[in-house]
């Protein structure tokens, strides 16, 4: 009999852990009854009574017509109690976008060989073209310094934004504009953001969340051909008003208002709308001839329809219409893009001016929604990887050519810390980077991931700005042409704000989402539960059963295992990171259901509980980036030292944000159960260790070709030019000198010279043969540069007075 039972717990085991949860206890049972009949210890009559029984289960759970009947149909009304109401506004957002890898992270086993095979297209040769020529001429033409003293772009890099279509790139080539690739976009971006935040902004906002992209999407083919062609060539200049005082992070609670009227124009009567709005923070709005406009649009005399309140409504107004106040600015942490407030009072606009005129009537919240979904994915964290990129570039150059104690800074272990968190963290971002928009440019919208990639890429360029500040120290809170990383440093809580705040995005956007959205059958739920389905919610409710029971035993399964029975793609290297993000994929996955379960509609409310969960998934994503990264890479042991410190960083913590959330269930009993499942063996990972983070400080320091591959989008100013420019000449210079250095410091140690600083040892070596005069000059060509470079910018009183 024991035998039996060890058996049928065998076949359950092995069936859930594969999926299969109806056939593990329907296999289990009859491993049992047989075993159980063959040791005779059962009469006939005992062992017919229990057939009878565990068939009578097996057809009441496995017919799904008598399920519905005797089961489904009382649990249902239950449901709808527990499951979270949802309003028009939520469920618009809800539905925004597509899933894509996301939805394989909560399904608690990841097909990795899919993530594997998909194919991220690279640049095309037009879009390469146009980032090595123009955006690289267009970025020469930049002066930040210059930009931050004028409080504007300069006239000529106006003109340069019109003559190279930089305002066109998502609008296709018959309306004039480029039509680019979302990932042509992002290292666009990337790179102008590296040498001016000021001119990636202005390029990036009327790419994103604008009228082009609404118009490209919801537009009628008049509007498109009257206003297409103008935004690409820059003819027109767009801004999108759509926070205000009474709506930021509640865009959808908006006070602004449209009524619709008709009026007698040039002796014919016209159908149109009388709007007011006050709106602020909006980007490009001092300088917009073209103002996209969301507002609440009523119908109080039903001119257009029985319903007065038509909901959220987006349109399309000229600057120079009656009644609009713009040309105000913000002043955004003094990094001078134009950004500015906008009013509107009685402002009368012809009804075509609505965005999909008829048709985009009340479906101004979608339109936003699924726009932001694409948009959110590419801007800011475009602009977060220049900071990046930038700051990797300039720490691994300065702390080789920096020196204290007649040694390179790069050399101490304080300092080699953080240059492994910049390093480290660049790489996650350019990868999980390059997956989003690869996702995008395979024609998906994926709203939960576009919503991490915005708030845990810019949260990583926070980090990455604020260790490089702490290494280049005194020479990076001196302000002026020599320093960009203050610059940066000042922009950095823009990206943290804008486009949906990362504390609402973490707290209530990305789970609140994404465990709709991405779980298997929440929303089949709430779909079958509004719609009265019995049908569609039976299937749900079982589904998600079989569900929590199979990731259930998965998940102890590979935690006592050490994540050894995952099956995972065939990779030498990386293969033990693939188990253990599928053990904590699992693991996410039976943590989301009783904190759902337990917590019902007021999960909505304890944001703690959801930002953690937010944690979680977030960094199941970045760590697939890593790894997709490190497949479709080459080989080399400076990415594999990298690919091991970003995995490892992930894998910490997601541990640590599903510890968080066990640690604060208020159902004690379901925290208890779920740690014993996910935790049976304690909390084994750790951050990368010190070894790790030593090689990858090492790679940026010395390895050449690793440095210029983590920076690729980098734009690298002329050798003359103060602040990179300087610096990279001056590495090049330090790197030449270094073996004339060790030979002179050799001569030290073996007492044929005496110690002396700088040029006087450099003296004493070129009198004594040491080096020769070649050497000698290279040596303080090499000195010279180093000290131009640790140089910071000084002023006259009365010049310091008119700086900004």
């Amino acid at each position: 009999m024991w035998i039996a039972f060890a058996l049928a717990l065998l076949v359950f085991l092995v069936l859930a852990f594969r999926g299969f949860a109806f056939l593990a206890w329907v296999g289990s049972a009859a491993v049992i009854l047989i075993g159980w009949r063959l040791t005779g210890i059962a009469s006939p009559t005992a062992f017919m009574i229990v057939v009878v029984v565990l068939a009578a289960f097996a057809v009441l759970f496995g017919i799904p017509a008598l399920r519905r009947n005797l089961i489904s149909r009382f649990v249902m009304p239950i449901f709808a109690k527990v499951l979270p109401r949802l309003g028009d506004t939520e469920r618009i957002a809800l539905e925004a976008g597509t899933v894509w890898w996301d939805a394989d992270l909560f399904s608690g086993m990841p097909d990795w060989q899919k993530l594997l095979d998909f194919e991220e297209q690279p640049l095309s040769d037009e879009e390469q073209a146009f980032l090595d020529g123009p955006v690289n001429e267009f970025c020469r033409t930049v002066n930040d310094w210059e930009v931050y003293q004028r409080r504007d772009l300069s006239p000529e890099t106006w003109q340069q934004i019109k003559d190279f279509r930089l305002f066109g790139m998502i609008i296709p080539k018959k309306y004039g504009g480029l039509e680019f690739s979302a990932l042509a976009q992002s290292r666009i971006v990337t790179r102008i953001s590296s040498c001016s935040v000021t001119a990636a902004v202005t390029v990036m906002v009327p790419n994103s969340l604008g009228p082009g992209e609404l118009l490209l999407h919801y537009g009628t083919e008049a509007q498109k051909e009257r206003y297409l062609r103008p935004l690409a060539e820059g003819t027109e200049i767009p801004c999108f008003a759509l926070t205000g005082p009474e709506a930021g992070s509640d865009a959808a609670a908006t006070q602004s208002e449209g009524i619709v009227e008709k009026r007698m124009i040039d002796g014919k009567e016209v159908l149109g709308l009388r709007c007011n709005w006050m709106k602020r923070y909006i980007t490009l709005a001092p300088v917009a001839t073209l103002i996209g406009l969301a507002f609440r649009l009523k119908d109080p005399d039903h001119l257009i329809g029985d319903v007065e309140d038509r909901g959220i409504t987006c349109a399309l107004i000229p600057r120079d219409t009656p009644g609009i106040e713009i040309g105000q600015r913000h002043d955004p942490m003094g990094v001078p893009f134009h950004n500015g407030p906008t009013v509107g009072r009685d402002v009368w606009i012809p009804f075509d001016a609505v965005i999909g005129e008829m048709d985009g009537v009340g479906h101004g919240w979608r339109m936003l929604m699924e726009s932001l979904a694409a948009g959110r994915s590419i801007s800011l964290p475009a602009l977060s990887i220049g900071a990046a990129q930038m700051a990797t570039r300039i720490c691994g150059a300065y702390a080789t050519v920096r020196e204290q104690f007649d040694t390179p800074i790069g050399r101490f272990e304080g300092i080699e810390e953080p240059l492994a968190r910049i390093a480290g963290l660049t790489y996650l971002m350019t990868a999980t980077r390059d997956l989003t928009c690869g996702a995008l440019d395979a024609g998906e919208k994926p709203a939960v991931i576009g919503s991490i990639a915005k708030a845990y890429l810019t949260e990583a360029m926070r980090q990455v700005i604020s260790d490089a500040m702490d290494i280049r120290a005194g020479s990076a809170i001196q302000r002026g042409p020599r320093n960009k990383l203050s610059r940066a440093w000042d922009a950095v809580p823009i990206g943290i704000t804008v486009e949906g705040a990362n504390i609402l995005t973490r707290s209530m956007i990305i789970y609140g989402q994404g465990a709709i959205r991405c779980h298997p059958f929440v929303q089949k739920e709430i779909d079958s539960v509004a719609n009265k389905d019995l049908k569609g919610f039976d299937l749900a409710i079982f589904g998600h059963v079989n569900l929590l029971v199979t990731r259930s035993v998965r998940t102890l399964l590979l935690a006592l295992t050490g994540s050894r029975l995952a099956g995972v793609p065939q990779t030498e290297d990386t293969a033990r990171y693939y188990q253990h993000l599928s053990r904590f994929s699992a693991a996410f996955t039976i943590v989301s259901d009783p904190a759902m379960g337990t917590l019902g509609g007021s999960l909505k409310r304890r944001e703690k509980i959801s930002g953690r969960l937010a944690d979680g998934l977030a960094y199941l994503y970045l760590a697939s980036a890593a790894l997709k990264r490190y497949h479709d890479e080459a080989k080399t042991t400076a990415n594999y030292a990298l690919v091991r410190w970003s995995v490892e960083l992930c894998l910490y913590r997601v541990q640590e944000a599903l510890l968080g959330v066990l640690e604060n269930l208020p159902n004690r009993s379901a925290a208890g159960l779920l740690s014993v499942l996910i935790f049976p063996l304690g909390a084994r990972f750790r951050p990368p260790n010190d070894r790790i983070g030593g090689r990858v400080a090492r790679d940026i320091l010395e390895d050449r070709e690793a440095r210029k591959t983590l920076t690729q989008d980098v734009y690298l100013p002329p050798a003359d030019q103060p602040g990179l420019g300087t610096l990279e000449a001056a590495l090049d210079k330090a790197v030449g000198a270094l073996p004339i250095e060790t030979k002179l410091r050799d001569a030290v140690r073996a007492g044929n010279l005496d110690r002396a600083p700088g040029h006087m040892l450099d003296d004493l070596g070129l009198a004594a043969g040491v080096i020769t005069q070649d050497e000698y000059d290279r040596l303080n060509d090499a000195r010279d540069a180093r000290n131009e470079v640790i140089q910071v910018d000084a002023y006259d009183p009365e010049v310091y007075k008119t700086l900004h």
